[in-house]
């Protein structure tokens, strides 16, 4: 029970981490969505928002560090090699960077081509998530990669995760500024853990006047933005994953110390049935040996 509720703790920690990302995302979401809506097509042509035929593909995996999380990391690892052999089976070349020691062992023993690794540590911060959004923009833009695909555990519930998969870069500049978001706050109404879900709105693009006068390019403010963009979405999942593996072992405390009173109740019961058994036994032989003396 007391592992359960130090784990319980954790989440409630990394979710008020998530909480505390949103202003600051929705912000430059609504900023994005209104720099797009002034260039129009100029847009199409950054870098970073150009599709491109895919001939290499970098695998981003996220796993915990550490195990007792029930099937976390074990789930996650079979959805990377799944990925893995269905993007070979198509003739795309694939390389992986792993965040996690779980994932990083597994696939260094398997000898998978491995470009970058990190641990993930149960507080992500901003700096950890710079430096993979830094390898994984100069993976893309230096032609090594032609996409760059997110595998990671996004949080539903405290008793069920979901592997997901997305694709990180190229941007879709549609889904920066029309996807919106939902946060999870867990409670302990009755003494009970439970979570709250929220749905939050895609942020509405803020309107600049067309007199308004930049004082760099509109151009050179959205290429600058995605990278922010980027790690912020890293942060992001960083959190979601740490939650989600918290939760799986909050859960796993919770089976432990089920199965352990399971288990101390019937061999308590066993113990009452030999003492009975062997009390009832004396009772018959000193009646038998009362008879035979009569």
């Amino acid at each position: 029970m007391a592992m359960k509720l130090v784990a319980a703790a954790k989440v409630r920690r990394a979710q008020d981490a998530v909480l505390a990302t949103r202003p600051f995302s929705e912000t430059l979401q609504s900023v994005f969505g209104g720099l797009i809506n002034r260039l129009g097509s100029e847009a199409v042509d950054l870098p970073l928002l150009t599709q491109r035929e895919v001939k290499k593909v970098t695998l981003t995996v996220i796993t915990g560090d550490r195990g007792l999380c029930g099937g976390y990391n074990s789930f996650m690892i079979k959805k990377a090699e799944a990925r893995y052999k269905e993007l070979v089976a198509q003739g795309i070349e694939v390389d992986f960077v792993l965040i996690g020691k779980k994932g990083i062992v597994y696939f260094e023993r398997r000898e998978y081509p491995i470009r970058k690794t990190f641990e993930t540590g149960q507080n992500p911060d901003a700096k950890q998530a710079l430096a993979i959004s830094e390898e994984l923009l100069n993976t893309f833009l230096s032609g090594e990669s032609d996409a760059i695909e997110l595998l990671y555990t996004k949080f539903v519930s405290l008793i069920a995760s979901v592997p997901a998969t997305r694709t990180l870069v190229p941007f879709s500049a549609s889904e920066i500024t029309n996807n919106g978001d939902e946060i999870f706050q867990l409670t302990s109404d009755g003494g009970e853990f439970g979570v709250e879900r929220k749905e939050i709105e895609a942020a509405e693009p803020q309107e600049f006047p067309n007199d308004m006068i930049f004082e760099q390019e509109p151009v050179q403010i959205v290429n600058s933005i995605l990278p922010l963009y980027l790690n912020g979405q890293i942060l992001r999942t960083l959190q979601e994953s740490v939650a989600s593996e918290l939760a799986a072992r909050m859960q796993s405390m919770q089976s432990a110390s089920d199965n352990a009173g399971e288990l101390a109740r019937n061999l308590s019961m066993e113990y009452n049935r030999a003492r009975q058994a062997a009390v009832t036994q004396e009772i018959l032989e000193i009646v038998a040996g009362a008879i035979a003396l009569e």
